[in-house]
């Protein structure tokens, strides 16, 4: 890579980073409505998005020890977010699944991301959307082949 791709590659990391957390923090304006902390909606929407999880599974999407975890977890379910359940073939396991409270606040936070993201493309033809969903689809994939 010569230096000049090597700064767009470094220029195009920067504004990813810039907008990622623009969207967070555009759709944690909504948690300051709820009794929930950006840590739990980060395992709630890992829960939705799966089902069910286990405490490990968990563990190992958020990259925390499973003691930190368990206690995120515990609060959770105080707050009805999420409930534990035991596995039917084997009850050594217990699955974790979201409630409908936990939907709810997920699915509110969506609505207020995508809301700011549709400001930020209102300007945008719909022929640039569509390359630019294409090219972030192609980032987004390549996290998989890249890690194997």
């Amino acid at each position: 890579m010569n230096n000049q791709e090597n700064l767009q590659v470094q220029e195009t990391e920067i504004l990813l980073r810039r907008v990622c957390f623009y969207i967070k923090k555009k759709g944690r304006v909504i948690l300051d409505d709820y009794d929930i902390t950006p840590a739990q909606f980060e395992a709630l929407q890992i829960i939705i998005n799966h089902d069910e999880v286990t405490i490990s599974e968990l563990s190992s999407k958020l990259y925390q020890a499973p003691s930190t975890i368990t206690d995120l977890v515990d609060r959770m379910e105080a707050k009805e977010l999420v409930q534990r359940v035991r596995d039917c073939k084997d009850r050594r396991i217990v699955r974790i699944t979201a409630l409908e409270k936990g939907h709810k606040i997920l699915d509110e936070v969506l609505v207020e991301r995508c809301k700011f993201v549709d400001y930020a493309l209102k300007g945008v033809e719909t022929d640039d959307k569509e390359n630019f969903k294409r090219v972030l689809e192609i980032v987004a994939n390549a996290y998989n082949e890249y890690n194997h």
